[in-house]
């Protein structure tokens, strides 16, 4: 099974603020994407955000990022081959108002993966 190294994970508030200010968005039902090429060469860099108004406890929170990041690293390899070696950072939010099941979260990744320019 593919992993979600260190090193794929968005961490710095820089490249996070810029991706808001300066990045594109498109929708991906039940997902927001927003993505920025990235400057530093760190290959495909992701973060995973599920807001709190609408899921107010942490444990729906986090059983929802949990799955989001299932499904990415499921997916990960055709979106790895579709960006060729590009440098690019990303920005998954959660917009559905209700838990949706591992299936339903996993086809908005592949509709990510095919709305993608590439």
């Amino acid at each position: 099974m593919p992993t979600f190294t260190r090193q794929e994970r968005l961490k710095s508030r820089k490249v996070i603020g810029s991706l808001f200010r300066g990045g594109y968005a498109f929708m991906a039902y039940p997902l927001r994407v927003v993505w920025q090429e990235a400057a530093a060469p760190a290959g495909v860099q992701i973060a995973v955000s599920v807001p709190k108004r609408t899921f107010k406890t942490a444990v729906q929170r986090n059983l929802l990022k949990r799955r989001i990041r299932a499904a990415y690293q499921a997916h990960k390899h055709e979106l790895c081959e579709k960006l060729a070696g590009r440098n690019i950072a990303f920005m998954l939010m959660y917009v559905a108002k209700e838990e949706l099941p591992f299936a339903e979260i996993t086809s908005g990744i592949a509709k990510m993966i095919r709305k993608f320019p590439g």
